[in-house]
């Protein structure tokens, strides 16, 4: 017996989802789907992304509505516009066997009157991004009064998008008695409160334990110069000839200029991010889920909903500024039971964060080396070797030309054919590759390296080498900051290494295993009145000094590895996906800068 039948689906939907290769149920669908077939309980479901939330709500939504009628009796919100496509398609592709199913993608982007005209002839399930649906309440064009339950997909990214307020004006236009089914990936403070707000005494399901990533995926970061960022990363996915990726970026501008210099060298790569139009972002998803793209160069908003199978990397080119955004990015690869890797390309200063992500995801980055050009060389050699042993031969349209080729190739040897065949690849890479410099970083450089790699330099093997805003001109001796570092930051002398004491800051080294006690010591902390500021330093400047990794008095709302506290809704909505500056030059010296072929 089908294991979806058993689990309580009715055989039209089972035969539709059959036919979309469901086999058995993922753990998130096998837990849920019984709870919600009951229809009779508010619902939170905690499952990374890729698990198969989709089905696990949609399918029990189904079941439950009275399709007859043909006014609004499921709203599912969503955070982007591809997500909200993509779980309009799936539910229309469940019902496939299901008599008068409408299902309408209200989002942002996209003309508002056919949407309109789509609601106005009738629907029973509405799929919307936030903005959207305000715009379309607000036009007093639907009517929530028999909507029996609501769907609150991707909630965390929702929130850290910007829509809390958006979302609670939403459900206050439906009725109270309705059901709430929340799924999330993590269980923020934020979604936490929407579950006490809006919810009654909701059941609660973890399927893994909650804000771990994917235990398929292998986690790898690459220690870099920020210099010779873009050329390792070409590098690496030249390793991986049959690379198919989806690589992030902070920024829109970033993704942009990463997209065109790949294009550039001869990659098949297209950016996706905030900017592009509805029509732009489907081109791109559509060339990308048919492969013509190799790699996908997207911003977190823009890739949020993406739901392409068999994406086998993804690149962190920037780590992202939250933890939850690295667990959703790795979440992209590794989907549906199959294994991926989520690579990292970091310096020196950004392997706290690394640590910081390893205990959240409970499981330990491999540190990698960039790959040597003849790596490289050999990897796309037997690549097209094997691309040779599994070509398909279409005998009837070569055979016409089989004398001719062999009439050509008479005077070569068999070994000498093999040779020259494997050459046409093997020269382009042999080419590009020649003389590549080692573009490897190590932890500990000589200072003039580090003042060469814009004057930033860490600790000492195993220390982490620290800024605080406290100097000379305050009467400090170095003996008198040696005992001011150690009791408010609770470590024993022999914790800390060189101290460095200038007019008005001082640079210093900590034990690395116990930088995260002098952050956590110095919270709050002052001096004669005014705030201690303590960051991981880089003796670029004050320029350096930018409060991403910082304790102390100053106001500062991030803990010191860089990820926002993420207090209340924020404004990330419009900041999120904006462009900036966060982007490396292409034009270092020493950047492999010539076309790919």
């Amino acid at each position: 017996m089908n294991p979806f039948l058993e689990l309580g689906i009715r055989h039209e939907i089972v035969n539709a989802i059959t036919e979309l290769g469901f086999e058995k149920p993922s753990p998130i669908q096998e837990k849920a789907i019984p709870v919600l077939l009951t229809g009779n309980d508010d619902f939170v479901g905690l499952a990374q992304t890729g698990t198969g939330k989709t089905a696990a709500f949609g399918l029990p939504l189904l079941e439950q509505l009275d399709f007859s009628s043909k006014q609004p009796q499921a709203l599912v919100l969503c955070p982007t516009r591809e997500l909200c496509l993509q779980i309009a398609r799936d539910l229309e592709k469940f019902a496939k066997y299901i008599d008068n199913v409408h299902v309408v993608a209200v989002y942002g982007g996209a003309n508002i009157g056919d949407q309109l005209r789509q609601i106005r002839r009738g629907v029973q399930i509405v799929v919307a991004t936030p903005g959207r649906m305000l715009d379309i309440i607000g036009r007093n064009a639907i009517d929530f009064s028999n909507v029996r339950y609501v769907v609150l997909d991707e909630a965390d990214e929702m929130l850290n998008m910007g829509f809390q307020e958006d979302i609670n004006n939403i459900l206050s236009e439906t009725p109270d008695d309705k059901k709430t089914w929340l799924f999330s990936a993590t269980m923020p403070k934020e979604v936490r409160r929407i579950a006490q707000n809006y919810m009654t005494n909701p059941q609660e399901l973890t399927v893994g334990t909650k804000n771990t990533g994917n235990a398929n995926i292998e986690h790898q970061y690459f220690m870099i110069k920020a210099k010779d960022k873009y050329a390792a990363f070409k590098r690496i996915v030249d390793f991986y000839p049959e690379i198919f990726g989806i690589v992030f970026c902070r920024t829109k501008i970033e993704t942009q200029e990463i997209a065109e210099a790949l294009i550039k060298d001869g990659y098949n790569a297209d950016a996706l991010h905030g900017d592009l139009s509805q029509q732009q972002r489907d081109k791109v998803m559509k060339r990308y889920r048919e492969r013509s793209l190799q790699l996908l160069i997207a911003t977190d908003v823009a890739a949020r909903g993406i739901d392409v199978n068999d994406v086998t990397h993804v690149i962190n080119y920037s780590l992202p500024d939250e933890t939850e955004n690295y667990t959703h990015r790795s979440g992209r690869t590794a989907r549906a039971g199959k294994t991926g890797i989520s690579i990292s390309l970091i310096n020196v200063k950004e392997m706290s964060k690394i640590r910081h992500i390893e205990k959240i995801i409970g499981k330990e980055f491999i540190r990698m080396q960039v790959p040597q050009g003849a790596e490289v060389c050999e990897k796309q050699l037997f690549a097209m070797v094997n691309k040779v042993q599994n070509v398909e031969v279409h005998e009837d349209q070569i055979n016409n030309f089989m004398p001719q080729i062999l009439e050509s190739l008479q005077d070569l040897s068999k070994e000498e054919v093999i040779k020259k065949f494997a050459s046409l690849e093997f020269n382009r890479f042999l080419n590009y590759y020649q003389d590549a410099p080692d573009l490897n970083m190590e932890a500990r450089e000589s200072r003039g390296d580090r003042d060469r790699d814009g004057g930033r330099r860490s600790g000492s093997k195993g220390y982490t080498r620290l800024f605080i805003n406290l100097g000379s001109v305050d009467e400090f001796s170095r003996g008198d900051m040696l005992g001011f570092i150690c009791n408010n930051g609770k470590i024993s002398g022999k914790s800390v290494g060189k101290i460095d004491m200038k007019g008005v800051f001082t640079f210093f080294e900590v034990l690395d295993e116990e930088v995260e006690n002098v952050f956590q010591g110095f919270k709050g902390a002052e001096f004669n009145g005014r705030g201690v500021r303590i960051e991981v330093s880089g003796e670029g400047g004050r320029s350096d000094r930018g409060g991403k990794r910082r304790s102390g008095g100053s106001g500062d709302r991030r803990d010191r590895s860089g990820y926002s506290s993420r207090g209340g809704s924020g404004s990330g909505r419009r900041d999120r996906d904006r462009g900036g500056s966060g982007f490396r030059d292409f034009s270092g010296k020493r950047r492999e800068s010539k076309s790919r072929y």
